[in-house]
């Protein structure tokens, strides 16, 4: 199969493309074209579980999965983790209906066309490139987890301590092939459109490590024939 391949991140109005990936969940496999003609859904397509940031917008997003049905919208977690691994990390961290799958050579985000943003010296060319010094004069402010704004890196090391997550080989390969890929959400009518979306591409990299708000989404959800 061809490797769908977008030039820019999906906006409303665009033809989501067919993914196949591992379903995490449950057994087989899930793709985008199973709600195509069926129902719309909700694809949160995240960096690896080894990300803290991540894993916070998964729970956050599979917190909206009741409110979501209730208004006959399915949703979909798509993760940059092997499929044992992944399995492993939702044995012990099980979120309620969750739908996940497993996409370690990241095929779906470049499907969407989310950028993996390459971390350089001094060079800064938003969303392809990015500067450490511009990272690391970034604060991520989460009251009631971080004791005080924090740099990116500062952050990801104290809620991975917080949450006791061992980083393993598997997220190392991970890592090193994608520690700078942007992430985002996508809501899709029941024929593949996309209605709306959030990514960490817009804003000039100020969306970088936060999630859109849940009353963002579920206007967006009632906004949205089904």
């Amino acid at each position: 199969m061809q490797e769908n391949h977008a030039a820019r991140p999906l906006q409303p109005g665009d033809r989501a493309p067919n993914v196949v990936l591992d379903a995490i969940t449950r057994q087989g496999k899930v793709a985008i074209d199973d709600f195509r003609g069926q129902k719309p859904v909700l694809v949160g397509l995240f960096r690896g579980l080894h990300c803290p940031f991540c894993r916070r917008q998964i729970a956050a997003m599979a917190e909206l999965t009741d409110a979501l049905q209730e208004k006959g919208i399915d949703s979909l977690t798509i993760v940059n983790t092997p499929i044992e691994r992944a399995r492993l990390y939702f044995r012990y961290h099980p979120l309620p209906n969750l739908l996940a799958a497993s996409d370690p050579e990241r095929v779906s985000h470049r499907a969407f066309g989310l950028p993996n943003l390459q971390f350089t010296e001094d060079e800064n060319e938003w969303p392809r490139k990015v500067s450490m010094n511009t990272v690391m004069s970034m604060r991520i402010d989460m009251p009631g987890e971080l004791p005080a704004p924090m740099d990116p890196m500062a952050a990801s090391e104290f809620l991975d301590k917080a949450d006791g997550y061992e980083i393993t080989e598997d997220d190392k390969q991970m890592i090193a092939a994608g520690q700078g890929q942007l992430v985002g959400e996508f809501l899709l009518d029941r024929d593949g459109v996309v209605r709306w979306c959030f990514t960490e591409v817009e804003g000039d990299g100020r969306h970088m490590f936060g999630g859109p708000a849940p009353r963002e989404v579920m206007s967006a959800a009632s906004n949205m024939a089904v």
